[in-house]
């Protein structure tokens, strides 16, 4: 069994955003789902979660979020499949920080779950490895295992086969159009690019990896189009790509400053995050140290 920790309502545990620096189909798979590749790397910016007893046993959520249920919150439903897994009878109440935009592309219910699961893992004592925390995760979101491991990572399958990479750090400057994108929609899209060809390491490091779903976000939401095109524009923008399936920008930097000066050009018109790139998680980082 892991040693004992106690809780503490004080300490935010981070749940990073996530950048898709590629994604590719390749293919669907005959249960429907669709075979990908892509490149995850973390940015140190996120939403944040604070965990205290609740002497009941159950699992509840500490105030509301937007449109989402609390039976349907990805915090709720990891800590209930938790508990459902080993027989934990200790409850929690969950507060959620909510920083990252619903909708936008970068993780936000996955990494929740995910920090839920790696959180009550430590403060319930449970003693699972992090393969068994992805393995749970998987059932909660194809992204969530990725966020469990807490390393930038090539991957393939449906998202959960993974290898760890490492990558340059940048800054990135992430905008946020005023839109939430509708991810089964895409999926489910007859324009979909299905069968892009496998592709290597050397191939994203040379430049020839893309977003499959950025042409069919920008005809469908304007708002996107308008902001990537702008990004594109900018002086100092090598490149600027849409990260999982829309709707936040993202464009790397060599240095904070040229990244926020960018930053504000765009706030008259869009949110933005300035945030460095991360190889290890927050999450990892804090986890390894609690």
């Amino acid at each position: 069994m892991a040693a004992a920790v106690v809780f503490d309502e004080r300490l935010a545990w981070p749940a990073p955003a996530k950048l898709n620096l590629f994604l590719h189909i390749t293919g669907r798979r005959a249960d429907g789902y669709h075979a990908l590749q892509t490149l995850f790397q973390f940015i140190d910016y996120g939403d944040r979660l604070r965990f205290r007893p609740e002497p009941t046993g159950r699992v509840r959520r500490l105030g509301e979020l937007a449109g989402v249920a609390e039976d349907d919150d990805l915090c709720v439903r990891a800590a209930r499949l938790l508990q459902a897994e080993t027989g934990c009878r200790q409850g929690v109440a969950i507060a959620l920080e909510k920083r990252l935009p619903l909708g936008g592309g970068l993780g936000g219910g996955s990494s929740d779950a995910a920090t839920t699961l790696v959180a009550l893992n430590r403060l319930w004592r449970l003693g699972l490895t992090v393969d068994a925390l992805a393995e749970l995760g998987l059932r909660l979101g194809a992204d969530v295992p990725v966020f469990v491991r807490g390393q930038a990572a090539w991957a393939e399958g449906v998202g959960e086969v993974l290898r760890p990479v490492q990558l340059a750090e940048p800054w990135y400057l992430v905008l946020v159009p005023d839109t939430a994108v509708a991810t089964a929609a895409l999926f489910s899209h007859p324009e979909l690019t299905r069968d892009q060809p496998p592709v290597k390491m050397r191939d994203y490091l040379a430049g020839a990896c893309g977003n499959v779903f950025e042409p069919l976000v920008c005809a469908t939401y304007p708002e996107v189009d308008a902001a990537l095109r702008w990004l594109r524009a900018q002086p100092g923008v090598a490149e600027a790509h849409m990260t999982g399936t829309g709707a936040c920008l993202f464009a790397a930097f060599d240095d904070e400053g040229a990244a926020r000066q960018v930053a504000a050009a765009a706030q008259d018109r869009w949110q933005t995050i300035v945030a460095r790139g991360c190889n290890r998680s927050p999450l990892r980082v804090v986890s390894e140290r609690v």
